[in-house]
């Protein structure tokens, strides 16, 4: 069962790096690293990007993630205070990895967030 769910996301990925265009990710490398600074900026440098649009779309979700997971953890008294710098950390992890992705080339999804689609 395993073997068969690693099999089918080893397919799903290949696929998904297959879809952008290798000219589309050489020339907009640099904007789709820089998305993780601001996610807007491919959205308004080239907006016709697919590949700079999926980076623009993994690092909004961080965004959104980063912003409600401090809320809701500094609401919780004590215990959510605590977690606090290590969400915040593994916030930071994420970003450096979508940077790494972006700035290499690569369209790889952020574990645990990246499934989902905001920007089409």
């Amino acid at each position: 069962m395993t073997e068969q769910k690693n099999n089918l996301e080893n397919q799903e990925l290949t696929a998904q790096e297959n879809a952008y265009t290798p000219e589309d990710i050489e020339k907009n490398k640099t904007m789709a690293g820089l998305s993780y600074l601001l996610f807007f900026l491919p959205l308004i440098t080239c907006p016709e990007s697919q590949y700079a649009k999926f980076h623009a779309n993994q690092s909004l979700l961080l965004l959104i993630t980063g912003i409600a997971g401090n809320v809701i953890l500094g609401i919780i008294p004590v215990i959510g205070w605590m977690l606090l710098p290590f969400f915040g950390i593994g916030v930071l992890i994420l970003g450096i990895m979508g940077l790494i992705n972006g700035f290499g080339g690569k369209a790889k999804r952020l574990p645990l967030i990246g499934k989902f689609t905001i920007l089409k």
